[in-house]
């Protein structure tokens, strides 16, 4: 059976998801498709609006055969590391013959070259991006100021454009984790990944959320039977309550500087700024306005206050980058999808973890002669679970809910 792999947020699961599955599985030939889809904390340091069971329950109504959390401390991170966990991840099930993503380019061509670029001038790009970094750049503006040296003909929008940014970081993976899957990609249709207008059938995800929130349909935009999960979850306030976050975070900022410090990338001297502008701001994104800077963006700052939020330490994270996805938990799957994981069985490199209850038990059989290695994918899981419990704190509706969702929420077997 062939498997194509997606690396997804579905925030929410919308039409241009649904284009971008039909797509994927017509151009590469496959009979069955993966997604290693966010937590509860997506790649721009913000809070899903629904959690990852609905997530999950909505792409597999739509048509995803199997579904995957990419772990937190990849799903929260720079495009980097976002795109070296879900590969890794989709490499480890030994059964996925390729990725596709959306791109605003459209083509592979290009995009391969910069990821070429990116791996065989590793030392003169980094070299390059310090400093400009040090000229008080963006990390975003640096590199691409490098790579424009590197390879003057490049278009400027190819390194610019949010898509293209994480295609770029895909074959990057792929080329340094020497994956075996192939890559396609398909242009990205309808509005702008950030852009909140809305118009025909397909909007972004953004625009989706900003039109949930101001009360307005999304039924049209959305496949059927996804908006009647989105529209029950609403209903029982089984979504993100944005206003409740800021109230979350200060019951730390307003602690002791001191408390900031060794939490992951809160450095040179930002625990100050962060607790100072805590002082008075009104809501999360107050807050980010009021501590960004040139040199520090929008997202590097709100997936830094997720990291202060959930209390992750720079060495935590770091023993986590070095090591990679240590386990793949298994969010739902159809039919398919249990044939997919059936055909796994002899041919995965990761325990796949369905009920966290066994799940120190399949770690420990797993790694039953690596002893550090069972400790620190036992603390990976750990931070995952301390995500969901940190999340129920911001949805809507908590009467009577017990704060370790994970333990209670079944896998979604359509």
């Amino acid at each position: 059976m062939h498997a194509i792999g997606l690396i997804t947020e579905y925030n929410p699961f919308h039409n241009g998801h649904l284009h971008h599955l039909q797509e994927s599985l017509r151009i590469s030939g496959a009979e069955a498709s993966v997604a290693v889809m966010s937590g509860h904390f997506l790649q721009r340091g913000e809070p899903s609006l629904l959690d990852k069971w609905t997530r999950a329950e909505m792409a597999l109504a739509a048509g995803v055969d199997l579904v995957l959390e990419l772990p937190f401390a990849f799903a929260c991170n720079s495009a980097p590391y976002f795109a070296q966990g879900a590969v890794q991840s989709l490499d480890a099930l030994g059964i996925v013959d390729g990725l596709c993503f959306g791109s605003e380019a459209g083509a592979i061509d290009p995009l391969d070259r910069v990821a070429r670029l990116l791996v065989d001038a590793a030392n003169e790009v980094a070299a390059g991006t310090a400093r400009s970094l040090r000229q008080g750049l963006s990390y975003p503006a640096a590199r691409a100021r490098v790579l424009t040296g590197l390879a003057p003909d490049l278009p400027p929008a190819l390194l610019a454009s949010p898509n293209n940014i994480l295609a770029i970081e895909y074959l990057r993976a792929l080329q340094l984790n020497a994956s075996p899957m192939c890559s396609w990609t398909i242009p990205r249709l309808g509005a702008g990944f950030h852009s909140t207008d809305v118009s025909g059938h397909i909007a972004s995800a953004t625009g989706i959320r900003k039109l949930i929130g101001t009360g307005g349909a999304v039924e049209h935009l959305l496949p059927a039977a996804c908006g009647q999960i989105l529209k029950r979850a609403l209903s029982d306030g089984r979504c993100l309550d944005q206003e409740r976050l800021l109230t979350v975070l200060q019951a730390l900022l307003l602690q002791e500087t001191e408390s900031l410090r060794g939490i992951y990338q809160v450095e040179h001297g930002l625990e100050r700024r962060i607790t100072d502008k805590a002082m008075t701001a009104a809501t999360f994104a107050d807050l980010v306005d009021a501590i960004k800077s040139r040199q520090w963006t929008q997202t590097r700052i709100q997936r830094m206050l997720i990291y202060v939020l959930l209390q992750v330490t720079g060495d935590e994270m770091r023993d986590f980058l070095r090591q990679g996805p240590m386990y793949l938990r298994l969010l739902g799957a159809t039919v398919r999808g249990r044939e997919v994981l059936a055909r796994t069985r002899k041919k995965k490199t990761l325990p796949v973890i369905g009920d966290p209850s066994r799940a120190k038990a399949t770690l420990r059989r797993f790694y039953h002669d690596q002893p550090e290695s069972c400790r620190l994918a036992e603390r990976m899981l750990g931070c995952d679970l301390r995500a969901t419990r940190l999340y129920g704190l911001l949805q809507s509706t908590q009467r009577g809910v017990h704060r370790n969702q994970d333990f209670f929420q079944p896998v979604r077997w359509v």
